[in-house]
């Protein structure tokens, strides 16, 4: 399968570990992929070093299984195959017109195959696997160690996850494995990847824990990174601890060249095991949603509203939802949820995704200096989620202004409201332009954005803001904390004022 790209930061890439099918070779090779430097005269460090993972590789080799995929794509219009690039058929097509002489222009769809791994979670034929390896296929095969092949179904994905669900109907209990709890993985310990790379059939490779609790690109992402070699194809597959517990699933590596250079990322099995268990009884994930649009508390921002720690989740915004019937209210900082402390806005998400739908959750905000306890209900964020977002307009033309804090500032007109497409009761100020060189620009402040509060009280007009900067100045602060919004989205922004 064609590596997938998730981003590109300057000229590496991070993939998704699929491989398109070249050969079905079965083959069990242990690669260690470590070096031990004996630099230590007393070689302390090497204490612990296992001398042989063949015991592990043998009792989890039976529950690991490659995954054989199969679509009907489109015949090329002419001369060669139309396939945009990233495709995930884009390998399968080149191979099979480099050996059919460039194909000569038939037009006539065409069956293509890839291949994956995933592994057994259940002795009744569930199969645990990454979305991207089955996506867009309408026939998925299951090959496990054994030689034995068997067709699976769908049962659900979770594409925001990268994670999904299979399957297999078997006349014979199957060997299973079960997840271990990845929150008890350190940086440092031994870790086993096993899947098919490359397409070269069942492969075991290991290393250590490079790093955890790493963010890719998806709100939920909580990955494990590890030096264990993994390649295009081990996409699905485990990552075990030496307890033969599966505590991630191989899911994309950071390469330039879409080959292993020792930096992959297993999605942690707490996760996994989470989203799995909605599949499984659901076929859809089902996720709570508090209903409040958020972002960190910031140094500068704790500084300007009084508060003692940069912590918690501040809210910016407060739509139709949960949050709102509960009394949950804009500059808020959510500091606890569900009885569990909430450092920043990605620890609260994870917690209001994994609660719950319908159920009566207690919330510990600060408001005002003071704390206030809150009962929400949560709703269900897959349903919250079809709301639309209004596009950005340009930035309108400038009536009465005035420069203030780096800014060109104007109070909202309707023909502002028109252009910027704000609500027909937006109030505020409407940025015109922002010095380059100002804390604002470099904040992120921007032409066309609109300021509706500062030091957290509605402001109308220029001299409101005036007032609130002459007040925070009064109180010895030395910034003050603005209510931005841009296309429909608020975020706290806190400009010093000396």
């Amino acid at each position: 399968m064609q590596t997938k790209v998730i981003t590109r930061p300057q000229n590496t890439a991070i993939s998704s570990t699929g491989v398109t099918k070249k050969g079905r070779a079965v083959l069990l090779a242990i690669g260690l992929g470590f070096a031990l430097s004996l630099g230590h005269a007393n070689g302390a460090f090497a204490r612990g070093v296992t001398e042989s993972f063949a015991d592990l590789a043998e009792q989890i080799s039976p529950s690991v299984v490659n995954i054989t995929t199969s679509a009907v794509v489109a015949g090329p219009v002419s001369g060669g195959p139309q396939v945009p690039d990233g495709s995930p058929f884009e390998d399968f097509f080149r191979d099979f017109m480099d050996r059919n002489g460039q194909g000569g222009g038939n037009n006539a769809p065409r069956r293509s195959e890839a291949l994956g791994s995933g592994f057994v979670i259940s002795e009744d034929g569930y199969i645990v696997t990454n979305n991207h390896v089955i996506e867009n296929a309408d026939e998925i095969e299951i090959e496990f160690f054994s030689g034995k092949r068997l067709d699976a179904k769908l049962i659900g994905t979770d594409p925001k996850t990268d994670i999904a669900l299979l399957k297999v109907e078997s006349d014979i209990p199957l060997p299973f494995v079960k997840f271990g709890n990845s929150d008890l993985m350190r940086v440092g310990d031994w870790v086993v990847a096993m899947g098919n790379p490359l397409g070269q059939g069942f492969s075991v490779s290991a290393g250590i824990v490079s790093a955890r609790n790493r963010a890719l690109s998806g709100t939920y992402d909580d990955y494990i990174q590890t030096d264990a070699a993994i390649n295009r194809g081990n996409s699905g597959g485990p990552l075990f601890n030496m307890d033969g517990q599966v505590v991630g699933v191989n899911t994309a590596i950071l390469s330039p060249n879409g080959g292993s250079i020792g930096i992959g990322f297993s999605m942690a099995s707490n996760v996994v095991d989470k989203v799995v268990g909605q599949l499984k009884q659901f076929g859809e994930t089902r996720r709570g949603w508090l209903g409040v649009r958020i972002q960190d508390v910031t140094p500068d921002v704790a500084e300007a509203m009084g508060l003692a720690a940069a912590e918690g989740a501040l809210v910016t915004d407060v739509p139709e939802g949960p949050a709102k019937d509960a009394g949950i209210q804009s500059g808020d900082v959510i500091t606890t949820f569900a009885g569990q402390s909430v450092k920043n806005t990605r620890d609260l998400t994870r917690r209001v995704a994994d609660s719950p739908v319908g159920e009566a959750v207690p919330v510990i905000v600060l408001r005002e200096g003071k704390t206030e306890t809150l009962a929400v209900t949560l709703g269900r964020r897959e349903e919250a989620e079809a709301t639309a977002i209004p596009a950005v307009a340009n930035a309108p033309e400038e009536p009465k202004q005035a420069e203030i804090l780096g800014m060109t500032l104007a109070p909202v007109t309707d023909e502002m409201k028109t252009q910027l497409n704000l609500p027909k009761d937006a109030e505020g100020l409407i940025v015109g332009k922002v010095d380059v060189a100002s804390e604002a620009y470099a904040k992120g402040l921007r032409d066309g954005d609109n300021i509706t509060e500062a030091g957290q009280q509605k402001i109308v007009r220029l001299k409101d803001l005036e007032d609130r900067i002459a007040e925070a100045k009064d109180a010895g602060r030395k910034s003050i904390l603005l209510l931005v919004r841009r296309a429909g989205d608020l975020r706290f922004v806190a400009l010093a004022i000396d």
